[in-house]
């Protein structure tokens, strides 16, 4: 029968203190973490060891038995993934419960030391195990945090604008891939209905280069806003981008192109009926835009 569980349990204030001492010079953080929030997870973990360890089991921690520990430690990954340290630094506040453990082991087994030594090799097995479950679970966090923020940049890099009444104006900037376009196409319905708009203007003036593949997307988002009742415009068509077009071999007969946003704009007041007109120092107006012949 293992002792690394009875002496853990026995000295483990003991192995607590000496524990906090090495946290204090080995990844300390005041910056990212106070004294009482390391005290009260140091405390939840060495507790929920002492319980895992009864069953003398260190090599697979799947069991229920280890539950406690691996919900201590997701918890203490995940809160410092946001809170900014790094996995090394994670990891390190698992693995200087090394020293304080194999301290109480040589002071209390000084006296046999087969048996010391496998109780060190058991202890080395059990925190190198919880080290990586706290490293991958840190990793899974920060992933997830990633992922967010990149769903956040793009919704945000994607705002569909009402620019008057009917008219919606949808800006790309940066490359349109798989993932984006089904942002995009999301966003636009969505306005599409909540506007009742007619006409969509997406404006490539911010998209660098304009391929088969991103072609091929505009083309999606265009025919999901007809199948809406929205006609779209493409505008910000720069001279490049329109000899990329050609030399590809891109259909785009049936979608309307502009060169500047304004002209889109102004097309698409007509379109709807509609019309801006200036009112001079005099009070006479005359139409802002001019009409297409």
């Amino acid at each position: 029968m293992s002792k690394l569980p009875e002496l853990i349990k026995k000295h483990e204030e003991e192995i607590r203190a000496d524990w906090l001492k090495q946290l204090s010079t080995a990844t300390r953080r005041s910056d990212l973490i106070s004294d009482e929030e390391i005290k009260t997870q140091s405390r939840e973990l060495l507790a929920a060891i002492a319980d895992g360890v009864k069953t003398g089991e260190v090599r697979n921690l799947d069991g229920p038995e280890w539950a406690p520990a691996r919900e201590v430690l997701n918890a203490v990954s995940t809160s410092r993934a946001k809170q900014g340290f790094t996995p090394s630094e994670t990891a390190t506040f698992v693995l200087s419960l090394k020293q304080p453990v194999f301290s109480v082991l040589r002071k209390q087994l000084a006296s046999t030391p087969d048996v010391m030594f496998d109780e060190v090799w058991r202890a080395t097995l059990l925190l190198d195990k919880l080290a990586l479950l706290t490293v991958d679970s840190f990793l899974q966090t920060r992933e997830q945090l990633i992922r967010r923020q990149q769903e956040e940049l793009m919704e945000l890099s994607t705002p569909v604008v009402k620019l008057w009444d009917g008219i919606l104006a949808l800006p790309i900037i940066g490359t349109l891939d798989s993932a984006r376009t089904q942002v995009v196409m999301e966003s636009l319905l969505q306005a599409v209905v909540q506007t009742n708009s007619k006409v969509a203007i997406i404006d490539i003036t911010g998209v660098p280069t304009v391929d088969t593949l991103v072609a091929q997307h505009l083309l999606k988002t265009i025919t999901a806003a007809r199948l809406m009742g929205a006609d779209c415009i493409i505008s910000g068509v720069r001279p490049q981008i329109a000899q990329t077009i050609v030399h590809l071999g891109i259909d785009l007969a049936n979608v309307i192109t502009k060169a500047k946003l304004s002209d889109a704009f102004a097309l698409a007041l007509q379109r709807t009926n509609q019309t801006v007109v200036k009112v001079n120092a005099e009070g006479a107006r005359k139409p802002f835009f001019k009409k297409e012949e």
